[in-house]
């Protein structure tokens, strides 16, 4: 494949400010797209990200953006349509990433009525409404593409919520692939499982038993990276992958199995 398979392409990376959505936003950039990243504080984090792909002779602008509150995905939009209008003279999106997040690493009985409404509203309500404000810009044959986790099928009962949020996800994603289909329009998951990224640094980095322990869950041996997932992205969002859609590509290494 073309290392400018995205070529004339604009994606949305929402997180993509670090971890994987900072791999996915340089991989689409890299592929030729014109990516716009979203952050929720990092500003400098987000800039930073922007001057690598420019220095890579990429396209990238930052958009500052809350996620999950009403409001939000108006807000986000109408930062993505001010930014656009310097590489595009239309404010239209061909792929859109929804890849922020939270985590709630609480069981059954910890969980509080609080934590539970932040990590749905998140990690579901927050792409729901992307995508219904993104559709009015979402050019025909486009991607939608959100990143799931392997514990919306692996039972982890000490992170319920969090997996409960990204099934609803995966099924989120089956019934976009169904009402946008007659738009050429397709709809994937990305599940990752254990990434090495700053999110997971506290507990993984430096404590070799964590890290072993992590790595073995995998059938591939080891612990992912981010560009693991970013280039399974990267084939969802190209033209090669215009015959998928409705599913939840496994990116676990094999965990589980």
């Amino acid at each position: 494949m073309s290392t400018k398979a995205l070529e004339g392409r604009i994606a949305l990376v929402t997180g993509g400010s670090r971890g994987i959505g900072r791999a996915i936003a340089e991989r689409l950039a890299g592929d030729g797209a014109v990516v716009a990243l979203t952050y929720a504080r990092n500003e400098e984090a987000a800039r930073e990200v922007v001057r690598r792909i420019e220095k890579d002779g990429g396209r990238a602008f930052a958009v500052r953006a809350g996620l999950g509150r009403h409001g939000d995905a108006a807000a986000l939009w109408a930062g993505f349509d001010a930014g656009i209008d310097a590489f595009a003279p239309e404010r239209s999106v061909d792929i859109i990433v929804n890849n922020a997040g939270i985590g709630r690493s609480s069981d059954l009985a910890a969980l509080t009525e609080d934590g539970f409404d932040e990590v749905f509203a998140v990690n579901v309500r927050a792409p729901f409404f992307i995508v219904q404000e993104g559709l009015k810009r979402l050019r025909d044959g486009g991607r939608i593409i959100n990143i799931s986790s392997g514990a919306a099928r692996l039972a982890m009962p000490e992170a319920i919520a969090y997996g409960a949020t990204k099934g609803a996800l995966d099924t989120f994603t089956l019934n976009l692939a169904k009402e946008l289909g007659a738009r050429g329009i397709t709809a994937n998951s990305v599940a990752p499982g254990i990434v090495d990224t700053d999110v997971n640094a506290g507990w993984l980095r430096g404590n070799p038993e964590a890290e072993a322990h992590a790595a073995s869950l995998a059938a591939l041996g080891r612990i992912g990276r981010p560009d693991d997932v970013a280039d399974i992205v990267a084939f969802l969002a190209s033209p090669d992958a215009r015959w998928v859609t409705g599913r939840t590509i496994d990116a676990t290494g094999g965990a589980g199995l």
